[in-house]
């Protein structure tokens, strides 16, 4: 059985994502042909015969017709990273299974996610500000105004594979969980043992609140000035879904008029954020530059699930890991 590397992005980020220990137990199991990291390669004569493909982060997006005049005998795609909307359509449509990586990239986003919960249940952003200005009866205020994680109300915009890590990771907090998913069926929100809601009510009663929305044409400035009017006056808004569903200028409002309401951003849009934007200015703004994903050696997880699923392929297993046609829909 014949395969190939491929990422336009080089060798070194396929390194990263299948580690030295992987890559050698994949390399003993198939005939690695070539590593592809630009469209023409593929008229490399042996491409022909691969079978596999071993991708991550700079996946070729090519068309159906460059599938079948390239890769004939192409079987499956896994892809060591996670949305796959990008290129996975014409090779489904061609009939070559795709796999990804996105319960492995989703491990990361939760516990930065569950991280940022808890500490904002304690005010901890602005009062380690108000802290290092010299204001500690100030900070100690601040902090006290917030309920601390115990049987507090989190709101998670998305019940997807992040959101659904982070509600059992909170499992280990006494918190309640609303959630708001049109797609969740009330007999999943039980299972998971979470309250369905609407958007409104998520920002009107709950301490923090989470977006993990998929990345689609529909959830575009999805939240916007009406809901982060809602907000308690200490909440506290995360974002690690994408920077496109949020109205940026709305939410610099809503914490213009409420400056005890603090945001953790680690998407905006775009990304970085313009120079002279409200947001590098805004006290009650905390940016990082989309680090809740893999980095560094939590990329490695995503080729290791990869290589666990090229094997369940090839022992004629359940996929944990396959996206079809019907997914594309909705997922991110």
């Amino acid at each position: 059985m014949k395969a190939i590397w491929m990422s336009t992005r080089g060798e070194d980020v396929l390194r990263q994502v299948y580690n030295e220990e992987d890559r050698r137990q994949l390399e003993q199991e198939l005939d690695f042909v070539a590593t592809i990291t630009d469209p023409e390669q593929l008229e490399l004569p042996d491409v022909k015969d691969v079978n596999y493909i071993f991708s991550t982060w700079g996946m070729l997006e090519l068309t159906r017709e460059q599938i079948r005049v390239y890769l004939p005998q192409l079987k499956a795609v896994f892809y060591g990273a996670g949305s796959v909307q990008s290129f996975a359509r014409p090779f489904l449509e061609e009939g070559v299974r795709v796999f990804s990586s996105a319960t492995a990239n989703a491990v990361p986003v939760a516990e930065y996610t569950v991280a940022q919960i808890v500490l904002a249940c304690k005010g901890f952003y602005q009062a380690a500000r108000l802290y290092k200005e010299g204001r500690h009866n100030e900070a100690r205020d601040f902090s006290e105004a917030h309920p601390g994680a115990y049987d507090t109300v989190i709101g998670l915009i998305g019940a997807g594979q992040i959101g659904r890590l982070v509600i059992q990771m909170l499992k280990a907090y006494h918190v309640r969980v609303k959630v708001f998913d049109p797609f969740l069926q009330d007999e999943q929100a039980n299972a998971l043992g979470v309250e369905k809601t609407s958007l409104e009510d998520l920002f009107t009663t709950c301490t923090v609140i989470s977006n993990h929305l998929a990345n689609n044409p529909q959830t575009v400035g999805m939240l916007n000035g009406k809901l982060f009017d809602l907000m308690q006056p200490y909440a506290t808004f995360i974002n690690t879904g994408r920077g496109a569903q949020v109205v940026e200028a709305d939410l610099v409002e809503a914490l213009q008029n409420e400056p005890g309401r603090t945001a953790v951003l680690d998407v905006t849009l775009p990304e970085p954020v313009e120079e002279g934007h409200p947001f590098y200015g805004l006290p009650n703004v905390i940016l990082t530059p989309h680090i809740a994903g893999s980095m560094q050696q939590e990329c490695a997880r995503m080729g290791h699930y990869q290589m666990l699923e090229f094997h369940r392929v090839l022992r004629g297993e359940t996929p944990a890991l396959e996206v079809t046609l019907d997914m594309l829909r909705t997922m991110a």
